[in-house]
């Protein structure tokens, strides 16, 4: 037997029939249509998020979290640093030796030794001295004198009460409260309840039972009928509703409303798919019309002119400006040194012409450099000896 004729097609999912195969082509074109501008859309603004991200919200969060550490986070240390915690300190210090050490000295140096010389020590010795010894005394006088006396006078009492009260009050309860109790009150309570209510209660409690008994019967076939209708009746509608209503709901929503949801719902997730991949090809042939029309010519100009540009403006204007404002720096630095050094040399020699030098050298002044003698063999290079004839504080030179 061949088989292969009762199979079902190819692509057909099992429970699917043929409604199911004529409406998803059209629902999946008409969904591509619906969803393709919003995927578009979609992606446009993703690429356009996380473009911003990376170029301006990124440095921006940077930046931010530069200034907040500068102007708010840095200040905010320095000062809880250089300001609050040593004002802390001193406050706390201040606090400590005007609210804590004025308590301390005086509980140690005041209350303390008040209350130990002034209070402890004269109670002690009132306790040793005085109340121990009284106490010992007034004990011995009660465990000799007074406790015979109030042992034999509560013995006494004991007698007198026994005899008077606790005797009588027994002898009334025992021969005539009890008595009077038992066969006055209790017998006759006891015989009415044995002979006259028990029997009573017996009877009263056999005609409510048969009473309830012949009601609950009638009252049960009257509800056995009446369940028999319900139930019924139950039937009949229980069957209308679900020949009239239950089945056609569920034969629409089976044979209907799922296959179309589920071919919507497939559609949908196909089609999103399929939008996604002709979104992203829109997108790399406007990123590729972007390149070839914007991106390679600017390329091809920072590279082909911008870069031999800034290459020759650097090495042929930049570095040699560059050294000779360096230069021209050095012979400024130095013409001042020298400037300097002469204005120092001029205000020395303007000091001695005016105040002289008696003493030969004043401190932190250039020694002159003394004739040659017959005995010395060194000549300074590029300094006048002194005349021999000069005094010797005034034997000095001027370097050249």
């Amino acid at each position: 037997m061949d088989y292969g004729k009762h199979q079902a097609p190819q692509g057909y999912e099992p429970g699917e029939g043929i409604l199911t195969t004529l409406i998803r082509i059209p629902v999946r074109i008409v969904v591509l249509v619906l969803v393709l501008p919003v995927r578009m859309v979609w992606d446009a603004l993703t690429a356009l998020w996380h473009a911003a991200d990376r170029v301006l919200l990124r440095p921006l969060g940077r930046a931010l979290a530069w200034l907040f550490d500068t102007l708010v986070l840095t200040p905010l240390t320095w000062l809880f640093t250089r300001v609050v915690a040593p004002l802390g300190k001193a406050v706390t210090w201040l606090a400590v030796a005007l609210l804590i050490w004025p308590w301390i000295g005086l509980w140690r140096y005041v209350v303390v030794p008040v209350a130990r010389y002034g209070i402890a020590a004269p109670a002690v010795w009132l306790y040793e001295s005085v109340l121990t010894p009284l106490g010992h005394g007034l004990r011995w006088i009660g465990t000799a004198l007074i406790a015979p006396a109030a042992r034999g006078l509560g013995a006494g009492l004991t007698w007198l009460v026994t005899m008077l009260l606790v005797r009588p009050a027994a002898g009334l309860w025992q021969y005539v409260i009890v008595p009077a109790v038992r066969y006055g009150l209790v017998v006759p309570v006891v015989w009415l309840y044995g002979n006259v209510l028990t029997p009573l209660g017996h009877g009263t409690a056999w005609v409510l039972g048969t009473l309830w008994r012949g009601t609950a019967w009638i009252l049960g076939k009257l509800w056995r009928g009446i369940a028999a209708t319900a139930r019924g009746l139950g039937a009949a509608v229980a069957w209308l509703v679900m020949t009239l209503l239950v089945a056609p709901l569920s034969w629409t929503y089976r044979r209907i409303l799922a296959p179309a949801g589920r071919e919507i719902a497939a559609a949908f997730e196909v089609t999103w798919r399929i939008a996604g991949y002709l979104s992203r090809a829109v997108g790399r042939a406007i990123a590729w019309l972007a390149w070839h029309l914007i991106g390679a010519p600017v390329s091809w100009a920072y590279r082909t002119v911008c870069t031999p540009v800034g290459h020759f403006v650097r090495h042929s204007v930049w570095v040699p400006a560059r050294r000779a404002a360096a230069e021209a720096g050095r012979a400024a630095r130095g013409a001042l040194a020298t400037a300097r050094e002469t204005v120092r040399q001029a205000r020395r020699d303007a000091w001695r012409a005016l105040v002289g030098s008696p003493d030969g050298a004043r401190s932190r002044e250039p020694l002159g450099i003394p004739a040659r003698t017959l005995g010395s063999t060194t000549t300074v290079p590029s300094a006048v000896q002194a005349t021999e004839s000069a005094p010797l504080g005034e034997k000095f030179v001027k370097r050249v």
